[in-house]
C-alpha cells in the first residue's frame, strides 16, 4: 500500500494511505466523517477523464490509514495535509474538501498559506463556525452535536447507520438516488474506522474557522445541498460565502449532505468547469 508517514506513536509510525492517479493538474480530494477516500468514487473517474492528476488519502483514524489514539483536531489534520502535499511535491494543487474535509482545506490555508494551492472547493462545508455561541448566534445548537457524540459513545454501529440515513435523506431519496447497498457499503467503511477517531473527531466539528478565512485569497467554490440535514446551509455555506473574498456558492436543489453520490453529475459538472 502507498503510505505517507505523518507522525509516530510509541513504537509505531502514524501513516496515511493515499492513492495517486492520472496525470495533469493535481487535485487533492479530502473525505468526510466517518468515511474514507473511497467516498470520492464518482468524482475520481470524472476528474481523470477531464485530464487531472487525482490524489485521495484517508484521514488518520479512518480507512486504511493508521489509527492512533491522538491527533483528531484541525491543527493536526492540516499538518497531515501539509505533509501529503510536500511529500508528493504538489504545487498549484486544487484542494477539494467534503464535509469534515472542508475544515482541512480552510485550516491548511489559514496555517500554511496558498503557496501550493491554486483553487479551493468546499462541498457541504463545515465552516465558518458550526456551534452556536454568544458571538456566533447563527450556529447549530450545541445539544445537537452533543446528541451525536452521546449516540456514538453509547452504540457506535447503530449511531453510524442512523447518521448515514440522515446523510442521504434516505427516507426521501432512498431507492431513487441512493440504494440500500450504497448505505451498506458506507456503513462498512464507517464501522471499520477507529472507535477513538470516530468519537474524538466530533469534537473537531466545533472548530471556529473565522480567523482562517481572511487568508484564503484563491478562487473558491462552495457546493451545498439545500436539504442538508447534517450541516444546514443557513448555518454554514450561506454564511461562509459572505466571508471569503473570491467565492461562489452553488446550492443543489433537494440535495442532502451526501451529494457526492446523490448529485454526482451536478457535482462533477461544477468541478470540471471550475477546475478547468
Amino acid at each position: 500500500m502507498s503510505m505517507i508517514k505523518v507522525g509516530q506513536e510509541n513504537s509505531k509510525p502514524i501513516e496515511l494511505y493515499y492513492e495517486d492517479l492520472g496525470a495533469g493538474p493535481p487535485v487533492v480530494l479530502i473525505h468526510g466523517w466517518p468515511l474514507s477516500g473511497t467516498s470520492w468514487e464518482r468524482q475520481i473517474a470524472a476528474l481523470l477523464a477531464a485530464g487531472h492528476r487525482v490524489i485521495t488519502y484517508d484521514r488518520r483514524g479512518f480507512g486504511r490509514s493508521s489509527k492512533p489514539s491522538n491527533g483528531y483536531d484541525y491543527d493536526t489534520f492540516a499538518a497531515d495535509l501539509h505533509i501529503v502535499l510536500t511529500s508528493l511535491n504538489l504545487v498549484g494543487a486544487d484542494l477539494v474538501g467534503f464535509s469534515m474535509g472542508t475544515g482541512e482545506v480552510t485550516r491548511y490555508i489559514g496555517k500554511f498559506g496558498t503557496e501550493r494551492v491554486r483553487k479551493a472547493v468546499l462541498i457541504g462545508t463545515l465552516g465558518p463556525s458550526l456551534q452556536r455561541a454568544a458571538d456566533n448566534p447563527e450556529g447549530v445548537d450545541p445539544q445537537v452535536i452533543e446528541g451525536v457524540r452521546a449516540s456514538v459513545r453509547k452504540d457506535r454501529p447503530a449511531a453510524l447507520l442512523q447518521f448515514l440515513h440522515n446523510f442521504y435523506n434516505f427516507d426521501v431519496l432512498g431507492g431513487r438516488l441512493v440504494s440500500d447497498r450504497v448505505v451498506e457499503e458506507n456503513w462498512n467503511v464507517a464501522v471499520g474506522a477507529s472507535a477513538i477517531a470516530a468519537l474524538k473527531s466530533i469534537d473537531a466539528w466545533t472548530e471556529d474557522f473565522r480567523k482562517d478565512l481572511p487568508r484564503n485569497t484563491v478562487p473558491t467554490l462552495i457546493l451545498h445541498g439545500d436539504a442538508d440535514r447534517i450541516l444546514p446551509a443557513e448555518a454554514t455555506s450561506r454564511r461562509q460565502v459572505q466571508l471569503l473574498r473570491s467565492c461562489r456558492l452553488v446550492e443543489l436543489k433537494g440535495g442532502p449532505h451526501g451529494v457526492l453520490w446523490t448529485h454526482a453529475e451536478q457535482i462533477n459538472a461544477e468541478l470540471s468547469a471550475f477546475l478547468r
